[in-house]
Order: C-alpha cells, then structure tokens, then sequence
C-alpha cells in the first residue's frame, strides 16, 4: 500500500501567525493531533499536541508568560517536517515514524500538500486487520503512576519513557490512563501564575486490625487523577492484533491495558502495531 492510498485528504492547516489557542482548539473539535502549518501553499512546520504539551516550558519566559490565545504558532511548531510522496510506501512510512519519533507526515506533491498519513491511517488500513499475532507477544510494561502524583511528576515520567502512563490506586489496582492528549488539553496554568494548589494526602499501609493513618505529601497544582482517562479500555493477554485494533478503532484509543484478572500485565500501544507493520 502507498501513502495515497492511506492519507486522509484534505488536511486541516493553519497559518504560523495564529494562535496556539486556535490550533489548540481546531485539534479538538475535528479531533486530530497535527496540524501542517502552512504560509500561502508553502510548507513551513507541523504543530502537534505534542509541541503544545512541552515545548512551552523550553520556550522563552515571554512567553511562557502569555496566555495560549496570544502565543501564535510559529513559536512552537517542528520547522522543516518530513514529508512523503503520494506513492511512498506504507512499510517505509512505518519505519520513518518509528526511527524519527513522529507520527504524522504530510504528503506532498508537486510543492503542495495533499494529504497527510499518521499512524492512525495506517491503522485503519486493510493491512493492519489481518495481522495474527497475540496481544501479549508485542505488548509492552506498563509504565505506572500513582492517581496523586504531581503534574510535574507526570510530565518528567511521560516524557523519559513513553507516552502513555497507566495510574494505579494505592493497593496497586487500575485507576486511569494519562497520554500526551491528556497534558496538552489539560487546562492548567504556569505556576509562576498562582494557580491554586491542594494539600494531597496517602494513606498508609494498615496494620491488620490497626487505625488508618493518612501522611501529608505536598501541596500541587494538579496531580494524576485531575487529568487521567477513565474508565480503561482493557483487553485480555490472548487478544489477536486484529481484534485490538477494531476496539481502539470503535473506542478511539491509541493504547489498551491489557490485564489479567485485577493484575495489570502490560500495555499495547498504536506504536507496537505499527512497528508489525515496518517489519
């Protein structure tokens, strides 16, 4: 398959002087999370969720302290991205994603962008259903967070491990899921803004027949439970390929905790599919 035949077309786009706030908006309403950002028919960047996620705290303290709506989005858009022609295939597209950490690529023709495949393309490709393998040959362990760690906390874990967080209670069970969607739409402020903060409180481990004792933690913004996904999307170990695609299809999820029981055994992730599809 090539990337004609894969891209969604026409692409929604928006312009390097605009607002964050608008780009921010756009991915909501028409639910994607990348936007080519285009000067006339001239490819100047791409802005993902991503970049509104993280990269306004790396950016200059100018503005970091602007509000979304006055920050336009040349300031946080990727320049140069990487793009495909229209007959690129999709095992290639696969592979550039995952050795490149991206998961959208505009495809161009002729100096103007056509369409624009990201991984959820390639997921909703014929390819993808026939695939036989088990859910618990390529999932992944899952990385965990407890439902009161601080956004903060959150932010260093995501980003030094992987996208997708799985937040546990205090005995260890399933709580929520936190993605990169998640801390990008989270509506939160700079904490140089005074944004009100909580006392967070654990409980402690009991002694059998012993009184709960709660210990105080910190005061924070905002922790893990504020901005998780719930419920979760499971399925069990043995789940063919195929079978978890159609359900992060019907339920629009990139990911799926996959469990036994009560017991968390791991995560599948859009990104383990795709790497079956650059095998």
């Amino acid at each position: 398959m090539r990337a004609v035949d894969v891209m969604t077309s026409p692409v929604y786009v928006v312009a390097p002087t605009e607002s964050v706030g608008y780009a921010r908006n756009l991915m909501l309403k028409h639910r994607v999370s990348r936007l080519p950002v285009m000067e006339g028919d001239a490819l100047q960047g791409i802005l993902t969720k991503k970049d509104i996620a993280y990269r306004l705290r790396h950016s200059e303290p100018i503005w970091r302290r602007r509000p979304i709506d006055r920050i336009p989005v040349s300031i946080l858009m990727a320049p140069e991205p990487l793009t495909a022609a229209p007959e690129t295939g999709t095992r290639d597209i696969a592979i550039t994603m995952l050795e490149k950490d991206i998961s959208g690529l505009p495809v161009v023709e002729d100096g103007k962008v056509t369409g624009i495949v990201t991984k959820s393309d390639i997921m909703r490709s014929a390819y993808i259903q026939g695939l036989e393998a088990r859910a618990d040959a390529v999932m992944e362990d899952a990385v965990t967070v407890n439902r009161y760690h601080s956004l903060d906390h959150i932010i260093d874990t995501i980003k030094g491990n992987t996208d997708k967080l799985v937040v546990v209670n205090d005995n260890g069970s399933l709580a929520g899921i936190i993605t990169e969607s998640n801390i990008a739409f989270f509506e939160y402020l700079d904490e140089k803004m005074n944004l009100p903060v909580k006392d967070i409180t654990h409980l402690r481990k009991a002694e059998p027949g012993g009184r709960k004792r709660f210990r105080y933690v910190t005061e924070v913004a905002a922790v893990a439970e504020d901005i998780m996904t719930r419920p979760v999307i499971t399925i069990a170990p043995g789940t063919m390929l195929g079978e978890a695609v159609a359900t992060m299809l019907e339920h629009h999820v990139n990911s799926l905790v996959v469990t036994d029981g009560d017991e968390i055994r791991g995560i599948i992730t859009r990104d383990d599919i795709i790497k079956e599809v650059a095998k």
